[in-house]
Order: structure tokens, then sequence, then C-alpha cells
């Protein structure tokens, strides 16, 4: 197996092997493969990992905290789908089954919550449809005002880049992207997601109520989980809008987590809320 031995990472990075070994043993973090032979193999992006984390402790932040938030800014984003790259990744809560009337009320309740706190947020919402959009877009635009970036994905015939809304990111018609819904809000105080999957619908429900299409839900308030889901869509928009991508990606870099320890806690209480409004 070819790869990096730990004098080479410590190398590359200014740390000292005994800490590269202290904060994988104690924290988990970097996580080296192993050769044939049993010695551990880094890769670059150990390296960078590692980088990340230095610089974070330099701006004053705990050694669990700048790994934390490190590893969170490595995450993998190269998924084509939002609810796709965080239900395969270690979340904090299960999925859930929601009517889309549900999902409706939980997405007005962040945005509202974003409008009465959230100083400076970056806002996404996927819409699946532009006539979904429309009916939303009164409320997106309010945000954009506030917001340092805001971006929708839709079914829009090209991007559009504006001064009085949110950017308008198209989304190909075999896109996993067009079966999702998603709102995500990522400030310094204030973070939220909701992204969800749309299940196929049986021929019974095709002739129900459009308010009660299920989608496989997952929502939370944990900051790490947010900031995942931002350069998750942050990476999506980027063959649309390059330019505006790189521009979010460093506003994020800069931009410290809402809290340096996640709510899961506060998460699942109001999950449980919604299951009892579903059941």
């Amino acid at each position: 197996m070819r790869g990096l031995a730990i004098k080479d990472v410590a190398e590359r990075t200014g740390l000292a092997t005994g800490t590269i070994r202290m904060w994988e043993k104690r924290y988990g973090v970097p996580e080296p493969a192993r050769a044939g032979s049993g010695y551990r193999v880094y890769s670059q992006e150990d390296v960078e990992l590692l980088r990340r984390a230095v610089s974070l402790r330099a701006r004053g932040l705990s050694v669990p905290a700048a790994l934390e938030r490190a590893r969170t800014l490595s995450a993998p984003t190269d998924r084509p789908s939002l609810y796709g790259a965080l239900a395969a990744g270690d979340m904090p809560i299960a999925p859930q089954i929601l009517r889309k009337r549900s999902l409706i009320a939980i997405s007005h309740a962040i945005e509202d919550e974003t409008l009465a706190r959230a100083a400076g947020p970056v806002v996404f919402g996927a819409f699946q449809k532009v006539r979904f959009f429309e009916v939303e877009r009164h409320r997106y635009r309010r945000l954009a005002e506030r917001a340092d970036a805001a971006v929708v994905f839709a079914d829009f015939p090209a991007a559009r880049i504006v001064d009085d809304g949110p950017a308008e990111i198209p989304i190909a018609p075999d896109a996993a992207l067009g079966n999702e819904w998603a709102v995500i809000v990522d400030a310094p105080g204030y973070a939220a997601c909701m992204l969800g999957w749309e299940r196929p619908r049986t021929a019974e429900e095709e002739r129900g109520s459009d308010l009660d299409r299920r989608f496989e839900t997952i929502w939370t308030l944990d900051p790490a989980v947010v900031r995942r889901a931002s350069l998750v869509a942050c990476q999506l928009a980027r063959s649309a809008a390059p330019a505006l991508a790189d521009q979010i990606e460093r506003t994020l870099a800069d931009r410290p987590l809402a809290i340096e320890s996640p709510a899961p806690g506060l998460s699942a209480l109001a999950n449980r809320m919604v299951a009892y409004l579903e059941a």
C-alpha cells in the first residue's frame, strides 16, 4: 500500500510524531490505513486535515474542538445528493418519514428563526421544482437580504445570480437532488438543517393530496452536521456557479461553528415531538 509514514506527516504538518500518535489514540484523528506489514500509512488527506487543525489551534481552539472542526471541513462532499451525503455519515439522529405538510412547517420554523436571530447566515434551499420555489420566493428574498450568501436549487433553466434574492442553481433532470427537499442555515450563532428524500409513491398515494407526499427526513440543530451539509451544498453548486462556490467555501472556512458543543439531545427531543405530531 502506497502512502506516507508518520515521519512524513510530521514534516509536512510541523507536528511531532508523538503528538500525532496521541491525537490518533485519544481523539481518533487521523485514521491511518495499515500496510501489509502492519505499519500505519497516512494519506495526503490526513496531512490536510492535520494542517487545518493546526491552523485552528493557532486561533485559540482546544485540541478536540480544532480536530472536530477540521474533520467537518474535510468531510467528503463529492456525492450528488444532499440527503445521501449526510445519511451515509455517522448521523446523531435517525431518519423519520414525514409528510410534506410537516416539512413545510419545519422549513418555515427554521426560516423564521433565521430571520429572528441569525446574523449573516449562509442559507441553502432545495425545492425540486421551480413552481414549489415560487410559493416561497418571498421568504428567500427576505433571507437573502440578511444573508452572507443564499442559494436555492430547483429545475431552473439556467444558473442566475441576482441582487434582490438568492442565487438560482439548476438541477439536472436526472440529478438525485431533484428528488430532495432541503433547508440549511449556517450562521455563527445559529445552525439548523432539514434534508428530505422523497419516497416513491404508490398508485393510491399518487391520487392523494400533494401535502401527504412522504419524505425520509433528517433534521438537526447539530452545528457540525449543519456545516457538513453546507459544504456538500456548496460543492453541488460548483459546476453551475464556481465563483459563488469559492466565495461560500471561504466564508465557511473562516466561520466558527454555531457552538463548540453540539446539541443532539435538543434535536432528538424536537424530533420526538414531531413524531407525535405525525402519529
